[in-house]
Order: structure tokens, then C-alpha cells, then sequence
């Protein structure tokens, strides 16, 4: 198994920021895409951002220019610094990894999800 523990939710005033953390522990051999989804309350979950392991990056468009992505490989680590928050943005953030555990073996994980709230 796969096990992904985030950190560093909370809460923060509108216009503050916060930095998401997910470390990947396990028995894996590659990890191909990192990535966050969030859930607000009353809807479904969506991609919020993703990087994949030649670095490329996508991102939800309400959250374009306001939110970076970045892998440490060495680490198996992601982080989402997220700036410039708003109200629309408070949900529980997941993480999520997909990757091989063996040549053949892929895995697709979840973190346990972590609480984002903004808030005056």
C-alpha cells in the first residue's frame, strides 16, 4: 500500500495564504502525478492542481495564478502554496498520487484530506 499524509490546513483571513503539504510513504517504485483536489461544502470534488513527474503543471482556472505546485521527488512530497485566498476556496484539500509499485503494479492513493477554511 500507498499511504499519503497532508498537512498545514486551517484557517486564514481572505487574501492570506497557506502552504499544503503531502508526503508519500510505502512501498512504491515511481510516483507518475501528484496532485490536489478539493471539496467545498455541498459539492463534488474537483482538481484543484497537478504536476506530473517531468514537472509539467495544470491548474483549475479559479485557481490560475494564484496557486503553484511543486514536487520534491527526493521526498516523495508535494506541496500547494496557495496565495491570495478567498472564501470560495475553503474545502477539504486531498492528496492525491498515482504511480507503479512494481514494473506492472500501478496504485492510485488518497490522503485522508485536510481542512482549508478562509474566513474574516
Amino acid at each position: 500500500q500507498v499511504q499519503l499524509v497532508e498537512s498545514g490546513g486551517g484557517l486564514v483571513q481572505p487574501g492570506g495564504s497557506l502552504r499544503l503539504s503531502c508526503v508519500a510513504s510505502g512501498n512504491f517504485g515511481s510516483i507518475n502525478t501528484m496532485a490536489w483536489h478539493r471539496q467545498p461544502p455541498g459539492k463534488e470534488r474537483e482538481l484543484v492542481a497537478l504536476i506530473t513527474d517531468s514537472s509539467g503543471t495544470m491548474f483549475a482556472d479559479s485557481v490560475q495564478g494564484r496557486f503553484t505546485i511543486a514536487r520534491d521527488n527526493a521526498k516523495n512530497t508535494v506541496h500547494l502554496q496557495m496565495n491570495s485566498l478567498k472564501p470560495d476556496d475553503t474545502a477539504v484539500y486531498y492528496c492525491n498520487m498515482r504511480g507503479l509499485r512494481s514494473a506492472y503494479l500501478p496504485f492510485d492513493s488518497w490522503g485522508q484530506g485536510t481542512q482549508v477554511t478562509v474566513s474574516a
